[in-house]
């Protein structure tokens, strides 16, 4: 390809590339050549990469402590039906949403909790985002249920039950953190079982 970007991860940003050396002018032949795809805001990608969800990969170069949240989440662990509008992402409250092309939905969690239940999931070569575990999309889909509807929840909260190894004493403990999800998860918790 070039002996420029051949160091570089398949998805970088116009930052990193300017780093290792990368003119704008090479960048551009880079792209018309189609060595590279110029996607997102200041995104690039290797033409020759496996296939990978760029929306996401561009959210995870843009956002490094991004986090798949609510719906977005629940529909990749298989804990809804919905489809999601667009991706959730959460990002702590004192950080910038950035400026992305990728249809995104921000929502601001309070740092104090916002890397409770977070996990990091491949989006593409050495690159991650975060994601929350299944006991934290519920608990979040609990104490947002008048943003996502009571139904979302419990429809979480039942896919959940139904597989192996789940624990509700471990689900009421990560909900001791949130005041406002752990009365009606616990409520809805006493129906179930």
């Amino acid at each position: 390809m070039d002996a420029h970007t051949d160091h570089l991860p398949n998805a970088f940003t116009y930052a990193t590339a300017r780093a290792a050396g990368l003119s704008d002018r090479r960048l551009r032949a880079l792209v018309e050549a189609e060595a590279l795809d110029h996607f997102g805001l200041g995104v690039y990608r290797k033409t020759q990469a496996p296939v990978g969800d760029l929306d996401l990969i561009e959210v995870a170069l843009r956002a490094p402590d991004a986090t798949l949240c609510l719906v977005t989440a629940l529909s990749q662990q298989d804990l809804t039906d919905a489809i999601p509008q667009g991706i959730d992402v959460a990002l702590p409250r004192s950080r910038r949403a950035p400026k992305v092309g990728a249809p995104v939905h921000w929502h601001r969690f309070d740092e104090e909790t916002f890397v409770l239940g977070r996990a990091l999931v491949p989006v593409d070569q050495g690159l991650s985002i975060g994601r929350y575990t299944p006991e934290r999309c519920i608990v979040d889909a609990f104490r947002l249920r008048h943003h996502l509807g009571e139904a979302v929840a419990i429809e979480a909260l039942r896919r959940w039950l139904r597989r192996p190894g789940s624990t509700p004493s471990q689900l009421l403990s990560l909900a001791q953190h949130f005041p406002k999800g752990e009365p009606a998860l616990l409520q809805a918790l006493r129906v179930l079982l």
